[in-house]
Parts: structure tokens; C-alpha cells; sequence
């Protein structure tokens, strides 16, 4: 089930009131209570970063909520004797609903007239298709598979089924990305890391040391804000929102923002034919006879195709095709229907005339099919065609009356996409329920690798049979529902990230278990709510610009998120090196928010909207870790020793503050210079420009970051501990650099 976006008042409450902004007040006050009002330079950053975070979030809402409009389901309903079309959230209980093939039961029902196959599986874990008949309940949550019927709604809303099944771990649960699982385990090793820290600070500095308050304060809100990651969660909520709203304009809805950078890591990609190959519009080629088959028996066989398909029940795209090509058929007056299942792979209906069944060749004849009809199949599935039987059960034997071959066309930039897939190092499998050659010859058509490697899953009796397939076989026919989720499974265990795409209801398993599920515009409303990606104009080119999406998501986050951990790990370093040493934190808060402006803020949100479209490898916070600590290590062990030096030869505390800023942004520089390689013109801007607006806020208002006066010896200072500083990060930068590759 797809979430609703968050409202108005949600996305601001979630912006102002977080922990850090909590934290923020706190130190606010307690430097208010202090008297040290120079030391709050931190709180317009944290202001406009909250500010920042409310509009994009709310500008990628309005753009996300008109897309979400036109995806939403409706449901024909009959209230009050007029007939309309509505969402879910407006159906009453003892209205009337139409249902059929494809789609998702919105509520609690009873079926009044027609016959149904559902498909339980989401709720109950069980995947086989139920019949439902006049009186039969239906659960909300549950999708239709074949047939099509009428039922009066029991229960909506709250009394629900799904609704009161959601408090029980029945429904796949969401779970964060690689990338944002990471981050919130940065910000929370942060959030309760500084309490402990903060604590212990003020207990050394007032009671064992007896400083003043103010300045125990003011030290003690130095070591904290640099261990706050303010911006790293709000750079990464609205980098991802803002991605969502691009996508939106190449008619993409996400129901799950952080699913563009599964996408970007993927490494299966599991694709049906119909729908993301093909289009969805099917058409007949031919109609052809069995062999031996009299004049007089193809003309009768004709009359009762027609009949057959004018009283069918079913509304996928193959019975639309059949009905297109036969609009004029006169019904059987009286039929027993049994609508098409993607279990059986055929429908039957038995009427006065006979028995009769229409489905793929092999499962509707079985043992009876001729070696000259087989030749005649074979030669359209080489062609690519699809090819139906129409058969007569006749006691123990079936007998084939007629041929159908019918073909899709394929979708405009297949081949291109699929190109794009293979030069990203993305495996591409197919997953169909049709004839496996046929599919075969389709997918060399768009030249997917090994295309020609088919088999048949039906002949696949066990788990270890499927396992051994997927290691040699790239194309999978007559697919059944249960086993394309296995084959997501089984591919998940060997340790690889699986995509798989979608239009129909059988394919709603497999999406549900893969880590990223697509579902195509055109395709059955059940797919559409219950994938993460929706494509909504069915063009599956756009997986090119999703994935480009993910990859600068991933690429700059990476980047920004290692300038954030870089402040976090030094200041917590050197928090606790001021704690044993029993010595005063040597930098003061607003020192602190200049370097956070111009070594981190800026420059982290301005790269985290570059274009950057390089495959990522290796684990986000091991990668940034990596990054970030030849850095951090640098500023602690240069900073630490400038602060021993100070203490032992007797220099101004001011004169040692003054020069560890300087060497904390000389470091910061560094590193960012470091991950803005290979520099291009927006990177040099975005260095250099940082380096200029430090220089200029530390000469212009030098009173407001606490650089009052910069003396011969703390330049002197400053500049010895800046050449080794420069050695011992460039030494640090190799060793780390040997641990990169996974």
C-alpha cells in the first residue's frame, strides 16, 4: 500500500521540531543565561537550514501530490441507483463496487453477482487463487487475479481488514535505504554521544577546575556544536525530495523517495515482457488450424471462438485483442465460466455445445498435441508471436480446434535502455509466464546478453532446480506467480540487490519481495499500489534518468555527508582529549559556525546538487568514514599538540583558539579540495569561493567569530603546525586509501 505524502503541518513540525534543534535551544538559553550572545552566530544557520528544508520539501509536495492525483486509483460504484467513479477514501459502507481483473480490493465485501479469483497472499501469506462466488467475503488488500463481479462493501476505512491488520508484522515492512540507514546511524550515534560529553565538560570545568560559568559555557557549547551534524539529515531530505520532483516531470512517481538510490545500486534487474519490453497493446496476427481439421469443423470451431470470447469474463490484454478482433460474437445462452488464471494459464467455460478451454498450448493440451500443431507453434514463437489453443475436453481427450498467434509491439528505446542496463554492470533478467522462445526472440530483438539461455520454469520442480536455472539461464517462460518471488529470493541470497518490474497482479509477489519494485503506468492498479516506482506514461526509458537520480543522490551525499563526519570526529575526538586532559575546549562556538559555514554548509549543499552519474561501490558509511578520518585525525593530533605546546610554553589562550581555527579550516580545505577531484569549473567555484567568503567573514567580522587580534606568534604557530599538519593528512590520506576497495 503506497503512503500518502506528509500534510503541510507534518512536513513543518518535522523540520522544527527535531532532537538537534531541541539540543540548539538548550544551548541557546544557556548562552543567553552566560551573557556570551557573540557565541549564537550558530543559531541563522540553523534557522535558514530549517527554513530550507520546509520549502523544498513543501515545493517537491505540491509537484508529487498533482502526480499522485493521476495515478490514483478509482473504483466504479453503484450508490443510490447512479453508477460513478471514486477513490478509495470515498467509498461508503453498502455501496456497490464493480471489480475485476488487476485490481486491488479497497475494502471488506460481499459478492453479490459474477465470480472472481483472488489473490490473498499479502495478507495472509498464502499465494494461491481463491475462488469467490455470490456470498462469498472479500478482504481489503487482496487483488483480483481473473473474472470480474459486483459486491457490497462491509467494512471501509478503519473497519477494514488491512486496516486492522497493519498493527500486526503480516504487511512487508519498509526499510531504510543502505544510504539513509547509515546517515541515521550517524545522527544518532551524535545525538547520544554529546549528552554523556556535554555533561562531563560542565561537571570538569565548574565544580573540579571552578571556572566561571560563562566561560564553562561558552567552552562547553564549543565541543557540542561541533559534534551536531545539523545539516547532514536536512541535506539528505531534500536532496532526496528535490529528486522526487525532477522525476516527476519525466511523468516518475515515487511512493518511496529513498528507492532511487536502491535503484542506483542495483545489481539484478528483473524485468516481465509484457508491459516493460512489449506494450501493452496486443494484437491478432493469425488464425490457425490444426491439422487434418475439415472445412466444415474450422467454419463451427470459428462460430464457437467467437461465442467463446464474447462470453468470457476476463479483461486482461490478450481477452481485450480476442474481443477486438471477434467484436461481433453472440454469447452462449447458458455457460459455466471459469476465468483465466496465470496458475492454470488458460480459461474454460462449459456450456449445452460442450466444454471448451482457450490458454498456451501446452497446459490446455497437453499430451494431445500433434508433432505437426507443435512445428506450427514453434514457428510463430521464433517470430516472437504469442500462440493460444482453442481445445474441446471431450471426456479424457482434448481436442485442439483452433490456433490464435497474437504479438505486442515493442516499446520505443528498448534496445537503447537495455544497452544502458549492460554498460552499468546491471544483469538483466526476464521473467515471463509466456512461451520461453517466444520470449527468447523478443528479448534478442532489444538485445539483451544471453537472451538465447531460456528455459521453461514449469519443468523447474523444486528450490535447487530454480537455484541451478538462475546461475545459467537468463530468460524464464511460463512463470508462475509463486516462483518469480522465489527467483527474487534466491537471487537476494546470493548477496545481490534485485530490481523487478511489473504490470500485472501476478507480478505483485515478486515486487513485494524484491528491493526495489517498478510498475508500469498502463498496467493493473494492484501493481500501481503496491510498487515503490511507478512509471506513469509507461515509457521505460525513464529508468535511465531514475537511475541517474539515485547515482547523484548517492555520489554527492557521499561527498557532503564526508565533510559533516570530518567536523563530528574531530570535535569528539578532541572533546574527550579536553576531557582527560582536564584543559579547557580550545575552540569557541562561533570560531565553530564559521568553520561549519565555509568548510562544510556551503560547500556540502552546493555539491550535493551537481550532476554526478558514476556507479558508487562500496558501503556509504565506510566510505565516508574513510574519507573524512585522514581529515579529522589531522586537525585532532595538530590541534591537541597546539594546545600542549600552549600550555607548556605559557601562550595566550586567545592566541591558541585563533590559530586552531586556522588550522581546522586549513584541513577542511584540504579535504575538500580532496573530494572535489577531478575539478571542474562548478567545483573550483565552489572551493575557491569558500576560501574567499572564510578570508572575508574573518577580516570583516572578526569581533562576531571571536578573531579579535591575530598576534606574530600565533601566526607563527599557526604556520609551523600548518606545514606538518599539510604532511601528516597527505601520509594519513595514503595509508586510509588502501582500505577504499571493498
Amino acid at each position: 500500500m503506497s503512503k500518502k505524502n506528509d500534510g503541510v503541518m507534518a512536513i513543518i513540525a518535522k523540520n522544527i521540531f527535531t532532537y538537534f534543534n531541541a539540543i540548539f535551544l538548550g544551548i541557546s538559553i544557556l548562552l543567553i543565561i552566560a551573557g556570551s550572545y557573540r557565541n549564537l552566530t550558530f543559531l541563522p544557520i540553523v534557522i535558514a537550514n530549517t527554513l530550507i528544508g520546509i520549502y523544498q520539501q513543501l515545493k517537491a509536495k505540491r509537484i508529487l501530490d498533482k502526480l499522485s492525483l493521476i495515478s490514483e486509483a478509482k473504483y466504479e460504484i453503484l450508490r443510490n441507483g447512479e453508477r460513478k467513479k471514486l477513490e478509495m477514501n470515498q467509498l461508503l459502507r453498502d455501496d456497490i463496487i464493480y471489480l475485476a481483473s488487476g485490481q486491488q480490493i479497497p475494502a471488506d465485501a460481499i459478492v453479490t453477482e459474477g465470480k472472481i479469483s483472488v489473490n490473498e497472499a499479502l495478507l495472509t501469506g498464502e499465494s494461491d487463487e481463491i475462488e469467490k462466488i455470490h456470498g462469498n467475503h472479500l478482504m481489503s488488500g487482496s487483488f483480483v487475479v481473473s473474472g470480474n463481479c459486483r459486491a457490497r462493501l462491509t467494512g471501509v476505512g478503519e473497519d477494514s481488514y488491512i486496516s486492522k491488520l497493519q498493527s500486526k508484522a503480516k504487511e512487508v515492512k519498509e526499510k531504510p535505504s543502505e544510504m539513509v540507514g547509515d546517515i541515521n546511524l550517524i545522527v544518532k550515534v551524535a545525538g547520544i554521544a554529546i549528552i554523556p560529553i556535554g555533561l562531563v565538560l560542565f561537571f570538569e570545568g565548574f565544580f573540579l577546575k571552578n571556572q566561571p560559568f560563562n566561560q564553562v559555557i561558552v567552552s562547553l557549547v564549543g565541543a557540542l556544536i561541533g559534534m551536531i551534524p545539523e545539516g547532514l539529515y536536512l541535506l539528505v531530505t531534500v536532496a532526496l525530495a528535490l529528486s522526487a520532483a525532477r522525476l516527476a516531470h519525466h511523468q516518475v512517481l515515487l511512493h518511496d523517495m529513498r528507492s532511487t538510490e536502491t535503484l542506483a545500486r542495483v545489481d539484478v534487474l528483473c524485468v516481465d515482457k509484457t508491459g516493460t519490453i512489449t506494450n501493452n497493446q496486443m494484437n491478432v496476427t493469425e488464425i490457425f488450424n490444426p491439422q487434418n481439421a475439415t472445412a466444415d469443423e474450422i467454419k463451427n470451431s470459428k462460430t464457437l471462438l467467437e461465442s467463446y470470447i464474447a462470453t468470457s469474463l476476463d479483461t486482461n490484454i490478450t481477452s481485450q485483442a480476442l474481443k477486438k478482433y471477434y467484436p461481433d460474437g453472440k454469447p452462449f445462452s447458458t455457460a459455466d465460466v471459469v476465468p483465466f488464471s496465470s496458475k492454470q494459464k488458460y480459461s474454460e467455460i462449459s456450456t449445452q455445445e460442450g466444454h471448451y478451454l482457450l490458454g498456451a498450448p501446452e497446459f490446455v493440451l497437453g499430451n494431445n498435441q500433434n508433432v505437426g500443431d507443435q512445428e506450427q507453434i514453434d514457428l510463430r514463437a521464433a517470430k516472437g508471436e504469442r500462440v493460444l489453443a482453442f481445445a474441446q475436453k471431450m471426456e479424457d481427450k482434448i481436442k485442439p480446434l483452433l490456433f490464435i498467434s497474437l504479438a505486442n509491439g515493442l516499446r520505443p528505446n528498448a534496445k537503447e535502455t537495455f544497452r544502458y542496463f549492460t554498460d552499468q554492470e546491471v544483469k538483466v533478467m526476464v521473467i515471463s509466464g509466456d512461451n520461453p522462445l517466444t520470449v527468447s526472440e523478443i528479448a534478442k530483438t532489444v538485445e539483451i546478453p544471453n537472451a538465447k539461455n531460456y528455459v521453461d520454469a514449469s519443468t523447474l520442480k523444486s528450490s535447487a532446480d530454480l537455484q541451478e536455472a538462475i546461475k545459467k539461464y537468463t530468460i524464464f517462460g511460463r512463470v508462475k506467480p509463486d516462483q518469480k518471488r522465489e527467483i527474487v529470493q534466491l537471487i537476494k541470497r546470493e548477496g545481490q540487490r534485485v530490481a523487478m518490474t511489473g504490470d500485472g497482479v501476478n507480478d505483485i509477489l515478486a515486487m513485494k519481495e524484491a528491493d526495489c519494485s517498478i510498475a508500469i503506468g498502463s498496467g493493473s492498479d494492484a501493481a500501481k499500489q503496491s510498487a515503490q516506482v511507478v512509471l506513469l506514461d509507461s515509457d521505460f526509458s525513464h529508468m535511465k534518468e531514475i537511475i541517474s537520480e539515485g547515482r547523484r543522490d548517492i555520489n554527492n551525499l557521499t561527498r557532503s555527508a564526508t565533510l559533516f563526519l570530518y567536523k563530528n570526529i574531530f570535535s569528539m575526538l578532541l572533546a574527550i582529549f579536553a576531557i582527560i586532559g582536564v584543559i579547557s575546549y580550545p575552540l569557541q562556538p562561533s570560531q565553530i559556525s564559521l568553520i561549519s559555514m565555509f568548510n562544510i554548509g556551503i560547500p556540502a549543499f552546493a555539491l550535493a546538487f551537481e550532476a554526478n552519474y558514476k556507479k558508487q561501490h562500496g558501503r556509504f558509511i565506510k566510505v565516508t568514514l574513510l574519507r573524512s578520518l585522514p581529515a579529522a585525525l589531522t586537525s585532532f593530533v595538530s590541534i591537541a599538540s597546539l594546545v600542549i605546546f600552549g600550555k607548556v610554553f605559557s601562550i595566550a589562550e586567545n592566541d591558541v583558539s585563533v590559530a586552531s581555527t586556522f588550522l581546522l579550516s586549513l584541513a577542511g580545505f584540504m579535504l575538500l579540495f580532496e573530494i572535489c577531484k577531478p575539478l571542474n569549473n562548478y567545483r573550483r567555484l565552489v572551493f575557491y569561493g569558500s576560501i574567499i567568503g572564510l578570508i572575508l567573514c574573518a577580516y570583516f567580522f572578526h569581533y562576531l567569530f571571536a578573531i579579535n587580534s591575530v598576534s606574530y606568534q600565533c601566526l607563527m604557530l599557526a604556520t609551523v603546525f600548518a606545514v606538518a599538519q599539510e604532511s601528516l593528512m597527505r601520509n594519513l590520506t595514503l595509508f586510509f586509501s588502501r582500505f577504499k576497495r571493498d
